[in-house]
């Protein structure tokens, strides 16, 4: 079962860091339309190469200012 998932507090921070840590990520790639994580999600997804759980636990960790080392 896909986990449902929901952005919570302010993305434009969010996207921030994750462009700090994922250099990689352009701004169409963090763009965040309300209701639309499932899109998010996938376009990290796929520029990331990591699976939903994976580009999940980063958007929480950055979330929760707990960034973690991560490993490419």
């Amino acid at each position: 079962m896909v986990e449902t998932f929901k952005i919570t507090g302010n993305w434009e921070v969010q996207s921030r860091e994750l462009k700090k840590i994922f250099s990689q990520l352009t701004l169409a790639d963090l763009k965040y339309n309300s209701g639309k994580e499932d899109e998010l999600l996938a376009r990290l997804q796929r520029k990331l190469n990591k699976e939903r759980d994976e580009v999940i636990s980063f958007i929480k960790s950055v979330n929760s200012k707990k960034v973690y080392t991560l490993r490419f």
